[in-house]
């Protein structure tokens, strides 16, 4: 499915691949006006996205709103493929060449991913779940990475805290995954372990809170969080935004990966942040307007979310510019001194959506955390069961913890390796 977009990982639900193919709008119904709702409730005049738009180019300068502002009104999304960091494979590169972009999108286009088979009845053929129907493939996009600071466009080095706090929990994840047949043939998803009898260590909690999948299902907990329908993060770089404008506040609506949307609201305002021992899923937004830049300061982040190894500590800077009538500049810088050696900081460019081609939903439309989630709490305390009445096998020795199409770094694009 040749489409222009492509969420950059994981497998999309249907109604998102259909809103790829079909370039999705603000349409007139309930579920808008209530996202609409939330913007008027901080401030006032909030300028609905119902309308029909004026026909604009992209010669044509950044729109203002009815009250003066810069207007980041629309829907939004990357339609180009860019590595978060730049592949080591590239070092030294900041942009692709026409040559490179051509090889690049042939290689890319030829690759199975979802397709990819394991051993027809395994488990692990089982769990590579979605097959290549519901993923598109977004062309190559010129910059070799997202990241601009370092100029390497690399991710700083992690802190000696953080390797030490990561690998706690990694050691953890392999001894829950020791007796399985993943680290009896030592694939890659046991690097690092090795293959044991099953760990007494089956019982404790893990050093940090859990996000990733574990290989134990005794409650929601050990189940990732995407898993769990809360695999929504800050600062998101894929999917589509859905920004709606008052003079108090911009609200914005991600819509990414399966069907895990979820809204935010960054009031405007030069009040302080809350105070630190209040955390919140997706921290405490301040935002305010300088020039044509709508700039968030982003603290107060849970300590049960993760992201790329940041807790509580992360503290992030957002940049919002409309460059032109189409184009959408995102810009985060991303700072913890607990997890990285220095900042780092992204840019991130987007394009307008044909307002009028398409729809987004304003809802979660997670089916994992509603009923896969069940299934699989009910289904270990079966296997525990059978286990216990010399029925069937060792829970622990079966792997629940590994996912994914498989096929190694033959089957990875080259644009996700790192």
């Amino acid at each position: 499915m040749g489409g222009r977009f492509l969420t950059p990982i994981g497998a999309l639900a249907v109604v998102i691949a259909l809103l790829q193919l079909a370039s999705v709008s603000f349409v007139s119904s309930p579920s808008l006006e209530n996202f609409v709702a939330i913007a008027e409730a901080s401030g006032e005049g909030a300028q609905s996205q119902t309308a029909t738009p004026k026909t604009e180019t992209a010669a044509d300068p950044a729109p203002k709103t009815p009250w003066g502002d810069p207007d980041l009104q629309g829907i939004w999304t990357d339609e180009y493929q860019t590595p978060l960091q730049r592949p080591a494979q590239y070092a030294g590169k900041e942009f692709f060449t026409d040559a490179e972009i051509a090889a690049l999108d042939k290689k890319r286009a030829a690759i199975l991913r979802q397709d990819h088979r394991e051993t027809r009845g395994s488990e692990r053929d089982v769990s590579g779940a979605y097959n290549a129907v519901f993923v598109s493939v977004k062309p190559t996009g010129r910059r070799t990475s997202l990241v601009v600071d370092p100029p390497d466009g690399r991710i700083p080095p992690y802190t000696p805290e953080a390797k030490t706090r990561m690998d706690a929990y990694r050691e953890f994840q392999l001894a829950l995954l020791q007796a399985t047949e993943t680290c009896k043939k030592q694939e890659p998803a046991c690097r690092g372990g090795k293959y044991a009898p099953p760990s007494p260590r089956r019982v404790e909690p893990p050093p940090i809170y859990n996000t990733d999948r574990l290989n134990r299902t005794d409650g929601p907990e050990d189940r990732s969080m995407s898993e769990r329908c809360m695999g929504a993060l800050l600062p998101d770089l894929s999917g589509f935004r859905g920004i709606a404008q008052s003079r108090g506040a911009v609200a914005i609506f991600y819509d990414v990966g399966q069907g895990q949307g979820w809204q935010r609201v960054i009031p405007l305002t030069r009040t302080p942040h809350l105070p630190p021992h209040i955390r919140q899923w997706w921290g405490d937004a301040r935002g305010h307007w300088e020039g044509n830049t709508l700039v968030v300061d982003v603290t107060n982040f849970t300590p049960k979310q993760d992201y790329r190894g940041s807790r509580e500590n992360l503290h992030l800077i957002e940049r919002w510019t409309r460059l032109d009538a189409n184009t959408l500049e995102y810009v985060v810088t991303v700072d913890d001194p607990t997890t990285w050696t220095r900042p780092w900081t992204v840019k991130h460019e987007m394009k307008r959506q044909n307002n009028q081609a398409n729809r987004i939903y304003y809802e979660p439309r997670c089916h994992e955390g509603n009923y896969g989630l069940v299934g699989m709490l009910v289904n270990t305390r079966a296997e525990e069961l059978a286990f216990a009445e010399g029925k069937g096998p060792d829970p622990a020795t079966r792997d629940s913890a590994t996912g994914g199409p498989g096929g190694g770094e033959e089957n990875t694009d080259p644009l996700e390796r790192s």
